[in-house]
């Protein structure tokens, strides 16, 4: 939306959306997430810990100074590898971040991995610094994707992904492909195409499938059946 002088509008102006192509030629529209949510993720994955410490410690009151060293090393490794372990196996998300809405990705929106998981937990120290988050959070405010020291390390980005786990619901075909790289509106419509075709009569899909002749080579139900393997290759099927 474009104001009469012809700038953009409050609602782009204010709109943090960034569009990253992925190699396969795929749009990826991700919106990085500001710091009160991240730090409303964070309060609920540190309750959890110390919860779990809690019970912890006291199954292991019994055993003295022993359970005192098992404790502080069962410690040890919640505090550093509980966020890892959740951003790798549980697609980005801690339970605190999923709560929220929230998932860490690499910055060119492929899930993140081990390596990247690591680094930018490990420079939770630095962020601290020197209280309460102090560099972290004055580096995600003056960011324009809110990154905060370790993300920008280890090349990572938090998203607003409410929707991460919820797939389409398409029809059965082979995926496949796009000829050519499609846009972002592009994608979606071809997905939104294929998730309402099994309510169209076979003549209403094949005439819709028609004008896309130009992307499909086909026309009729071949047309049909290779704009949906398309669309199963866009919601992440190979």
């Amino acid at each position: 939306m474009s104001g009469p002088s012809g700038q953009a509008g409050p609602a782009l102006m204010l709109d943090t959306a960034q569009s990253v192509a992925t190699p396969e030629g795929v749009d990826l529209s991700l919106v990085p997430a500001g710091a009160v949510p991240r730090a409303t993720a964070f309060l609920i994955d540190l309750l959890l810990r110390l919860v779990l410490l809690g019970a912890i410690a006291t199954a292991l009151a019994a055993l003295g100074s022993f359970g005192m060293g098992l404790l502080l090393l069962i410690a040890f490794l919640v505090e550093w590898f509980y966020p890892v372990a959740f951003e790798v196996l549980g697609q980005g998300a801690t339970p605190g971040k999923r709560s929220v809405g929230l998932r860490v990705v690499e910055s060119d929106g492929r899930p993140v991995g081990f390596a990247a998981s690591v680094i930018r937990n490990l420079l939770r120290t630095a962020d601290f610094l020197p209280f309460l988050f102090g560099f972290g959070l004055l580096f995600m405010l003056f960011h324009p994707r809110f990154q905060r020291l370790g993300d920008l390390a280890a090349g990572t980005l938090v998203i607003w992904a409410p929707d991460a786990l919820a797939s389409p619901t398409l029809p059965a075909a082979a995926p496949q492909a796009p000829p050519h790289k499609l846009r972002l509106a592009e994608q979606k419509a071809l997905i939104a195409f294929a998730e309402r075709s099994t309510r169209l009569s076979p003549a209403r899909q094949e005439e819709l499938a028609d004008i896309l002749e130009p992307l499909t080579q086909a026309r009729g139900a071949a047309g049909v059946e290779r704009l949906r393997g398309i669309a199963r290759w866009l919601a992440g099927e190979r």
